[in-house]
């Protein structure tokens, strides 16, 4: 007998005239102590089969058996972690685990509930920060709150709903390879519901993904049959791993591909030059002339001079940013990445205008930044739209502004050219408000586009969304940016996004005065996809480079020369050997 079964679980939503089936027939045996993944999209149902399993929500068919039993309510023998924290703010590290202690083993005297509560406080590592509330907290601090708070309980199965979509991809990996220690500590079932691939290898005995909804069910199984215990640096690396991330990965695109919105090609985008470039037409010129006048900006269209960020602070001047030094030819793609606090983000609001700089300068296409202007294009992670404006019209107050001399016709082909390559073609006419976030998102993009800037600046533009929605507009955004060639910087905390869009990547040391610290020369062919990048042999080698440049400044520290220079050895040689 399993020690988690369900038998035919089916769950819909809404009245009898108008219900949406959620899940079907989903069946599923989970032995004890086994760690089980299950990989989906947003809105396929996971939330909802986590409920289901938690005692949260009823099948409107089907069983959901705990030992032999069937589950009819929540209890403690089920501790939940959800995406969000659920702390009481008022209450100190301690007092949040200390309070479900107290409620489940009330029978047991005070000092055994306190060593019970401080022992799992120091196996998420937060000995020290017990007595601080979760406003004093990071967001990967919290989470791990949560996490002791579910295991303090003693409870017979764990279940995890994304409890660490919210966080950036580097205190992500951080707290996986924790989660992945403290299973090997206090080995309880686990189901795990994730949206990351690499999280599921790492920690799962089995990966099961669920098919995309309405009436989502259980698609093709996957066992991990790699070694424990498992760390994503050195994961990285293992044949085993690449081969399973590929076919996973493989296997969730072509389900993603089922769902995807087809772009119309109806429209067809007009012959129409934006005011900037427009006004600075020259008349034709003798071919030598041209050629050295064009030289310099072709391969130094964006230029960053010595550029440093100071922010005053009641203890004296704090710089930021110390001497970002860079050259960009136009046309190239490069993304920059490094730790939280880095000062990346600063870099790009700097270069957009939006940030004033201390000392240096950035000079675009031979024109000093000073000013916000359109031929800056900025995507931010959340996308800032007017939410009583349609997605069509979002889009069009800067077609408006950009192309003043055009007709309406061709503002409004402008528009919808680009909202039907983002895959809106059947939204257009939706308010923001009523959108996704991934639609949203796709309006962001499109929004950026159609305003034919000189330069695109995307801060981290798919931070906030599941990665398999990610994924989608990773490779809408390489689609869109094949038919333009825009210069483009993108911040990223995502390896594989950084390596999937970019020409170079400019990897920063930590802040306060962060510095370039690598540039690594991206020598893949495009156009990329993400399953292209995965097959070829060079792949993992880049990959294996960002992570040791990432795990070497992990913490603040400052590796000396020699180390980074090993890093980028190492790649070069595991190249050569791929392809020898």
């Amino acid at each position: 007998m399993a020690f988690l079964e369900l038998k035919g679980v089916c769950k819909s939503y809404g009245d009898c005239n108008a219900q949406t089936e959620v899940l079907k027939d989903i069946n599923l045996a989970v032995e004890e102590g086994e760690f089980v993944a299950i990989l989906g999209f947003s809105g396929s149902g996971k939330t909802t089969l986590i409920s289901t399993i938690a005692g949260l929500a009823s099948p409107d068919a089907g069983d959901v058996l705990l030992k032999g039993e069937p589950i009819k309510g929540p209890g403690p023998d089920r501790g939940v972690v959800f995406q969000s924290y659920s702390l009481l703010p008022w209450l100190t590290v301690f007092d949040n685990i200390a309070l479900a202690v107290d409620q489940v083993f009330s029978k047991e005297p005070k000092a055994k509930r306190r060593a019970r509560t401080t022992r799992y406080i120091d196996m998420v590592g937060l000995a020290h920060a017990a007595d601080r509330r979760p406003a004093e907290l990071s967001g990967g601090m919290r989470q791990r709150v949560a996490v002791a708070r579910a295991l303090a309980m003693s409870p017979e199965i764990l279940l995890l709903d994304e409890p660490l979509s919210a966080l950036d991809a580097l205190t992500r990996s951080k707290l996986q390879d924790e989660i992945e220690k403290i299973w090997e500590q206090d080995k309880r079932t686990v189901v795990l519901i994730t949206n990351d691939v690499d999280e599921a290898i790492l920690l799962a005995d089995r990966i099961i993904p669920l098919t995309v909804g309405p009436g989502a069910t259980l698609g093709q199984e996957f066992k991990v049959d790699i070694a424990r215990p498992r760390n994503h640096t050195t994961l990285s690396s293992d044949p085993v791993f690449q081969k399973l991330r590929q076919e996973v990965t493989s296997y969730l695109i072509d389900m993603g591909a089922e769902r995807a919105a087809e772009a119309s090609d109806r429209t067809v985008l007009p012959n129409v030059v934006p005011i900037d470039i427009g006004a600075s037409r020259k008349p034709s010129l003798p071919k030598a002339y041209a050629q050295a006048a064009n030289s310099p900006r072709e391969h130094r269209y964006l230029e960053f001079f010595q550029l440093d960020k100071v922010y005053p602070t009641p203890k004296g001047p704090l710089k930021v940013v110390d001497g970002f030094d860079m050259i960009m030819r136009k046309g190239e793609f490069v993304t920059l990445i490094g730790h939280s606090g880095c000062g990346k983000s600063t870099v790009l609001s700097m270069t957009a205008g939006l940030n004033a700089i201390s000392s240096g300068g950035v000079v675009l296409d031979g024109k000093e930044v000073t000013t916000a202007g359109p031929d800056r294009a900025v995507v931010f992670q959340a996308p800032s739209l007017f939410p009583w404006l349609s997605a069509r019209d979002n889009v069009m107050l800067g077609v408006d502004r950009v192309y003043p001399n055009a007709s309406r016709a061709e503002r409004d082909d402008v528009v919808s050219y680009y909202l039907e390559r983002v895959g809106l073609a059947d939204a257009m006419d939706k308010l923001a408000s009523d959108l996704s976030n991934g639609m949203k998102q796709r309006v962001g993009i499109a929004r950026a586009f159609a305003l034919s800037p000189k330069l695109l600046l995307l801060d981290e533009p798919f931070g906030m969304l599941d990665s398999l929605t990610r994924w989608e507009l990773q490779e809408l955004l390489m689609e869109v940016w094949s038919r333009t060639k825009v210069t483009a910087i993108c911040v990223t905390h995502d390896v594989d996004e950084a390596i999937l869009l970019a020409d170079r990547c400019v990897m920063m040391t930590n802040g306060p005065n962060a510095r370039i610290g690598n540039i690594m020369e991206v020598d893949l062919p495009r156009p990329r996809t993400r399953r292209a990048l995965l097959e070829h042999p060079d792949y993992y080698a880049y990959r294996q480079e960002l992570l040791d440049f990432l795990d070497a400044y992990e913490g603040g520290a400052h590796p000396d020369r020699q180390v980074l220079e090993a890093i980028k050895s190492k790649r070069k040689a595991a190249s050569k050997n791929q392809a020898a």
